[in-house]
Order: C-alpha cells, then sequence, then structure tokens
C-alpha cells in the first residue's frame, strides 16, 4: 500500500464547507412605511400587550444576569449577553409590538431559582438548561447547542450555586440545541467509565445524527434565514428567533445515552431524586420524553410545550410533524400532571400555579387541534393550501392567549404543513404537476408582462399601497428571470423589510429581514460547515457518512461507470465495500472484495475530517494511518463523483 497523493487528498475532501458567526450583514434597511404603522399600531390595539403576568413570572427567581461575550477558540464571538440591550421600552417602528412583547420577555436572561432544588439557566443560547439538585450533584436537563455556550452556563451556575459535580445528564429530545452542548457538561471518558448516566428516549441517536449528516448543508443554509445569524441585533434586525434570543453556532458534540426510555412512562431515580418519565416521539421531534419531578410537584415539558406556537414544519426544513399526535401528547400532559405546581419548559420562562399550567397546556392542545381539524375539513371542501392558509383563524378563545401565538410558529405554514402530511406538497391541479422551473417561468412572465422595468414599476404602485405580498410575488419574478436588474433587487429588499417590520413570527421577521440583507450584499461566503460538528460526528455510526455519500452521489457524471472501492476502518475494525451501480451509489458492511479497484484504508477520525472537510496535509500526505491499494486513479475517480456542496447557495436570487 502506499500513501496518499495531492490529487486523491483534493478529491477525498468530500462535503467540505466553510463555518461563519455573525457578521452583521443587513445593508441599509429602510424605515417603517405609513402601512406598517398601521398594522403594527393594530396589533398593539387589538391585545392586552400590558398584561404583567408573563414578565412576573419571567424574572421570579433571578439570581445573575451573565455579561460580556462567549468567544470560539479562534477569538470570534459565539454570543454577545449586551447585544440585545436595545430592546427596552416601547416596541419600535419597525418591530410588530406582539414581538417586540415576547422579545423583551426572552431577554430576561442569567441564572434563576425556580422553586428549591431547582435551577434554570436561560439566555446561554437559544434553549434553557434545567439543573436539579441530587444527593451528591447536579442532574442537567438538556446541555444548550454548543460546548462553548453550555461550559460557560455551567460555570456561571457554580459561581453562585457552588462546584458540585454533574451526576447525570438528560436530553428531552434530538435536536441539536438540547444535546449539542453535551462534552460542555461532562467528559466522555466520564460517561464511558460509567461515572455520569445519560439519558434520553428510544431512537435518540439515530434520529440526532441522521437528520445533521444527510441533509445538515441545506438545513444549515436555510436555518441562517430561521434564526437570522447574519443579522445585526437592532430594531431594524434581529431582535429574537421566539424560542430564545439566539443560536450559538460553536462545537457541536453528542454522548451516546447510557439508559433509553423505551416504555411510555418509566420511573428512574437519579442520585436520589425520583423522575417520572414519558416518551412523546413524533411530535416536536421523532424521540422526545417529558417528565415529572412528583417531590418537586413540577412538570418538564421538554419542547412539545413553548411560549409559543410551535412549527409543524420548521421554515428551515426537517420532517414533517403530526398535528393530531401534539393534541393528544398535550391531553395526556394534562392527565400527567397530577399535584404539578411548577411547569419548566426547555425554551422561554416557567409556569407556577396548577390551574395557569392547566390551562396553558389546553390552550396549546387546542391550538394544534384546532388547526389540524379546520385544514382537514377545508382540504376535503376542495381548498388548496395557499386558500387554507388565508381562511384559518385561530377562535378569539386561542388567539388572545400569548403562549399560544405565533412567535416561533406560525398558523399559516402550520395549515401548510398539515397539508403536506396528509396529501403532499401537490394541490391537485395538474397545470402544478409539471411546471416550469422558476427561472424559466419568470423570463416568460416578464415578456408576456412587457419587459422587467413594467414589473418593476407594478411593483412600486402595489409597494406604494401597502400590497406588500402582490408586489413580493412581482418583484420575485424580475429577479428570477433578469437576476442583473438591480432596480428589482432594491425595491424587493425594501418590500422584505416591510413584511419583516409588521411579521409576529421571530422566524418570519428572519427570514425576511435575511432575503433582503442578501438581495443587498448577496448569500453568505461560508455557510454552516461541518467542521463545527467533529465532536458529534465521531459518536456517528460510519452507516450515516456513507448514506449521505451516497445522497451526494453526481448521477449524470456517474453513468456508465461502474466502480468498487474498499473502506477499512483499522481503529474501529469495521469494513465497507461501495460500489456504483445503474448511477446509484451502493454499500455493505463486509470484509473487502477481491475485485475492488481501489482500497482506501484509515482511521474513522480521519474519515470523519474527510467528510468534514477539515482533513489537511498531517492527516492525509503526511499521515501513516492513511494509505491506498490499487488503483489511485480510480479511487480519485470515484470521489470526485461526490458533490461537495459549500451550503452558500442562493435563495432569493439565482
Amino acid at each position: 500500500m502506499k500513501k496518499i497523493g495531492c490529487a486523491l487528498l483534493a478529491a477525498l475532501l468530500v462535503l467540505a464547507s466553510g463555518c461563519s458567526k455573525t457578521t452583521g450583514a443587513g445593508g441599509s434597511a429602510g424605515d417603517a412605511t405609513t402601512e406598517t404603522l398601521k398594522v403594527n399600531a393594530q396589533f398593539a390595539k387589538d391585545l392586552k400587550l400590558d398584561d404583567p403576568q408573563d414578565f412576573e413570572d419571567a424574572k421570579r427567581g433571578f439570581i445573575a444576569r451573565p455579561t460580556g461575550k462567549i468567544m470560539a477558540a479562534d477569538g470570534s464571538v459565539l454570543q454577545d449577553f449586551d447585544a440585545y440591550q436595545f430592546e427596552q421600552g416601547k416596541a419600535p417602528d419597525t418591530v410588530n409590538p406582539s414581538l417586540w412583547r415576547h422579545a423583551l420577555l426572552d431577554a430576561q436572561i442569567g441564572l434563576f431559582k425556580v422553586t428549591d432544588g431547582i435551577w434554570q439557566l436561560r439566555g446561554f443560547d437559544i434553549a434553557n438548561i434545567t439543573l436539579i439538585e441530587g444527593k451528591t450533584g447536579w442532574i442537567v436537563v438538556d446541555a444548550l447547542t454548543s460546548r462553548e455556550s453550555s461550559a460557560a452556563a455551567m460555570a456561571f451556575a457554580r459561581q453562585y450555586l457552588g462546584n458540585k459535580p454533574v451526576v447525570a445528564l438528560v436530553f428531552t429530545h434530538s435536536h441539536i440545541d438540547h444535546f449539542g452542548g453535551a462534552l460542555g457538561i461532562v467528559s466522555a471518558s466520564d460517561v464511558a467509565q460509567g461515572k455520569v448516566p445519560v439519558i434520553a428516549s428510544e431512537g435518540f441517536m439515530e434520529e440526532a445524527t441522521g437528520e445533521n449528516v444527510m441533509v445538515g448543508t441545506a438545513m444549515g443554509r436555510r436555518s441562517i434565514y430561521q434564526f437570522g445569524r447574519d443579522l445585526e441585533r437592532s430594531p431594524k434586525g434581529n431582535v429574537d428567533t421566539g424560542l430564545g434570543k439566539n443560536v450559538v453556532y460553536g462545537t457541536f458534540g453528542i454522548l451516546q445515552p447510557t439508559r433509553l426510555i423505551s416504555k411510555p412512562t418509566e420511573e428512574l431515580m437519579l442520585d436520589g431524586v425520583r423522575f417520572v418519565f414519558h416518551n412523546v416521539p413524533g411530535a416536536e421531534a421523532p424521540a422526545e420524553m417529558t417528565f415529572s419531578i412528583p417531590e418537586k410537584k413540577t412538570y418538564g415539558g421538554a419542547e412539545n410545550l413553548a411560549q409559543t406556537m410551535h412549527n409543524l414544519l420548521p421554515i428551515r426544513g426537517a420532517k414533517v410533524r403530526d398535528a393530531l399526535r401534539w393534541a393528544e401528547y398535550m391531553q395526556q400532559a394534562l392527565d400527567q400532571l397530577a399535584d404539578a405546581e411548577i411547569y419548566v419548559g426547555q425554551h422561554n420562562w416557567p409556569i407556577w400555579g396548577k390551574a395557569r399550567i392547566a390551562e396553558f397546556i389546553t390552550k396549546h392542545r387546542d391550538v394544534y387541534k384546532y388547526t389540524h381539524d379546520q385544514t382537514v375539513r377545508l382540504m376535503n371542501a376542495g381548498l388548496t393550501p395557499r386558500e387554507i392558509a388565508d381562511t384559518v383563524k385561530l377562535p378569539k378563545s386561542l388567539s388572545e392567549n400569548f403562549g399560544a401565538r405565533g412567535y416561533y410558529g406560525d398558523l399559516r405554514h402550520n395549515v401548510k404543513a398539515v397539508y403536506q402530511f396528509y396529501l403532499g406538497v401537490y394541490d391537485g391541479n395538474p397545470v402544478n404537476l409539471n411546471p416550469l422551473p422558476p427561472q424559466e417561468s419568470a423570463k416568460r412572465y416578464l415578456e408576456l408582462i412587457g419587459g422587467a422595468d413594467k414589473a418593476v414599476s407594478a411593483a412600486q404602485a402595489a409597494f406604494d399601497k401597502g400590497e406588500y405580498r402582490w408586489a413580493a410575488e412581482l418583484l420575485g419574478q424580475v429577479v428570477f428571470g433578469q437576476p442583473d436588474h438591480k432596480g428589482a433587487k432594491d425595491l424587493l429588499a425594501r418590500t422584505y423589510d416591510q413584511m419583516g417590520y409588521m411579521s409576529e413570527s421571530a422566524t418570519w421577521r428572519n427570514s425576511y429581514l435575511t432575503a433582503a440583507a442578501e438581495l443587498r450584499n448577496g448569500p453568505p461566503k461560508t455557510g454552516v460547515s461541518r467542521a463545527g460538528f467533529i465532536e458529534m460526528l465521531n459518536q456517528t455510526p460510519v452507516e450515516r457518512f456513507l448514506e449521505a455519500m451516497a445522497a451526494g452521489l453526481d448521477g449524470p457524471a456517474a453513468e456508465g461507470k461502474n466502480l468498487k472501492v474498499n473502506l477499512v476502518l483499522t481503529d474501529t475494525k469495521e469494513s465497507f465495500v461501495l460500489w456504483i451501480e445503474n448511477a446509484v451509489l451502493h454499500f455493505k458492511k463486509e470484509a473487502p472484495a477481491t475485485d475492488a479497484n481501489a482500497t482506501l484504508t484509515l482511521t474513522k477520525p480521519i474519515f470523519i475530517k474527510m467528510m468534514a472537510g477539515t482533513a489537511g496535509i498531517k492527516d492525509t500526505l503526511l499521515s501513516d494511518d492513511l494509505k491506498i491499494g490499487g488503483s489511485s486513479i480510480d479511487l480519485i475517480r470515484f470521489f470526485t463523483l461526490i458533490d461537495k456542496a459549500p451550503g452558500t447557495f442562493a435563495i432569493v436570487t439565482k
């Protein structure tokens, strides 16, 4: 066997993409127009924005607030605790007043005492850490998104609560903002040695790792819109995400659970504290569990419950969620409350009082059930997703409840998710069976209209009348059909400004304003890279990477090519045979094939770095742990057929 050559190194660096932190992009956003001011004023008139109860809850038990910044190893800023200091007083003209109220509530960050023996860390990341005091140390519920944010949160807690060890870690569900910071909570060696149990629900590892490897590039790119990663923190930019202030894009990890909750309800003693876990898969997350601590009269709602309507289909993309099952879980939660007097969630702030908790859960149950039932009713009446989205309105008894309003999710998007869940994205009209690609369609519309300038003129008239949805639709045709039309881009950016300023949903606001920024400044230079996922990917089965490689095969380029490659991992004692047949990449876990074109022998850490795009000269050219056998040329041919998506693709322009 021989060491790898330079050409092969270039070919093997698949799936590479860069990692970016907040850059403050946004260009020159416009002021709120008269129409936007009218819409926002109506929100202020219709809602009791001065109701103090939520503010009392959000501040209750406050101990201390963090200051300064959380820094990455390279010196970049991951979290600035002062970035949202502008969120004070009356809503500015450029923020929906209902969303502003919610943003002020989420801005209550720091360490809070919930009750004797239970604390929460809020605002270190988009999610919360819940700390439960055991006999000998801390039982930690959820671990935030990154190692940096969770480590900072735990260090902050120990300043005020004492330097107790972590004696157990609980993952409520399989979304990265709840497990990605695991290695900032406890070391992998302590878990491996049995010193610290890690508790999760059945299916947790498969769901947690599979989603991020298979479609992590596309989902990461779209998450920049949903969470407003690159927007400035200001009244014209990012003010919130709905679930918390912002996501910390740091170093992501994971830990293998040592104990899986597989039954509908299971009791478990953790360091002298009795937990009752409830399995609730397939609603907010594919693998999720809520919990009760009876002796503390506390119910933990994981993320099936938050102080906002949730997503049935996040705008970043995910598997569509089951609204009916979600509503059923809320009914179960009411039955599981028993004598609980405290609700804690893994986002936002707690609630105290049995009657208030029951009302909170009941409203969430009925929001999802109403959304489901009314969408299905109108589907059966023949309405299309867009028509249903413009038709369904929540009854007053639900819409007036702040905890069920659409700060993170949105009713209009959720009804489309219900439609997709049952009938798919096709609306039944054959005109939509095989429509033209957007760019080709746009060119023909412009020709019919009489050119881009006429379309922009019509869009300007719509903009001046406050008809922003129609203006955006017209301008979208121009931007796709004539991408170099600066006037169209400028007006569309100004249109998205207004749509963002009016949005009650933080994720819609972030999306509109990110679109406006990218129209002015172009797509980001770098996407959300797998480089930050190295610690998590090291715990991911190799099969997940091979599935992602297969999904990255350039089918047209692979047509007629029949190549077979052995992949041998020396440290894990695993070997796989990969082959291309009928322009499809297949693999089997088996002994190396004798008729393979080439054999790549290496360690799993080097393989992971290649998949993440972080492998360097020391890992390849200078490594004794990477060798090739057979035809280097065929190995190069094989790996160059795998697309290397950087995660910076254009969304609002082409």
